[in-house]
């Protein structure tokens, strides 16, 4: 019998876990990482059987390539402590576990400020209808990257998952996109100095208004009407806001070390 694993990645998440475990009871196993956790997290999932590793990565690709490597079972379904898996994707994934012979496929994603199911206007790095999680264990790995790393994969991409979807609780509300919005471009900012290369004032103005494009018209922000805006806004100002902060200032955003792993 092919088995799967259920990776959660999580940090100081306690009011979202349950419902988030609870979502991914249908899998095999379910591992847990959190990262530097000092609320009821970690009490949480062992209650609710998940194997929990705890440790401290300030690189968002290190901690998720720690999880991989923790799960046993022949494919990986990775869900953030945000995302609860609908029952119709749950019987998608171990229906296409049991017949794929692709290395990895794409989820859909319905994506949530407060109670408002939000369709349209996703782009960028600011969010996705769509994401790569679900895999052969040692088919993907994660870059050492703070935000949004990139993807390395081995084999070939299947067809993607089309029945239910990934509940993302994206935002609370505006503020809380706002909020995101300054957290991850603080992350990309200290990206962009650890690699030493900013780029420049003209290119972010350049992929701020083709970002705004993108997501208001080609992902039909525009059907979403305020919320579209605020989108299309907060998709366009992420790069930008992550250059000017490195460019202004990088004794911020300057990089921080790696912390160690405790495993169970």
């Amino acid at each position: 019998m092919t088995t799967l694993s259920a990776l959660i990645v999580a940090r100081n998440e306690a009011e979202r876990l349950p419902d988030c475990l609870a979502s991914v009871a249908f899998a095999d196993e379910v591992v847990v990482v959190l990262d530097r956790t000092t609320d009821a997290s970690a009490a949480i999932a062992r209650a609710a059987g998940a194997r929990v590793i705890e440790g401290g990565w300030h690189l968002e690709g290190e901690r998720r390539n720690a999880g991989i490597a923790a799960c046993a079972s022949d494919w990986v379904l990775e869900v953030d402590a945000d995302e609860r898996v609908s029952p119709p994707l749950a019987a998608a994934v171990r229906r296409v576990i049991g017949t794929s012979t692709h290395a990895w496929h794409q989820v859909p994603v319905d994506n949530y400020v407060g109670d408002r199911l939000v369709r349209y206007g996703w782009a960028g790095s600011f969010g996705t209808t769509s994401v790569p999680r679900l895999f052969r264990r040692g088919a993907k790995s994660w870059r050492a990257q703070r935000v949004h790393p990139g993807l390395d994969w081995v084999g070939k991409e299947g067809p993607k998952i089309t029945e239910g979807a990934l509940i993302h609780l994206v935002d609370r509300d505006i503020s809380d996109m706002l909020r995101r919005l300054d957290k991850y471009s603080s992350a990309k900012a200290a990206d962009l100095i650890a690699k030493g290369d900013i780029g420049s004032l003209p290119d972010n103005l350049r992929r701020f208004l083709s970002r705004v494009w993108k997501s208001y018209v080609s992902r039909k922000g525009y059907r979403e009407g305020g919320w579209g805006v605020l989108l299309a806004l907060c998709t366009g100002a992420f790069p930008l806001l992550a250059y000017l902060k490195a460019r202004l200032e990088p004794e911020r955003h300057g990089g921080v070390k790696e912390g160690g792993v405790k495993r169970d």
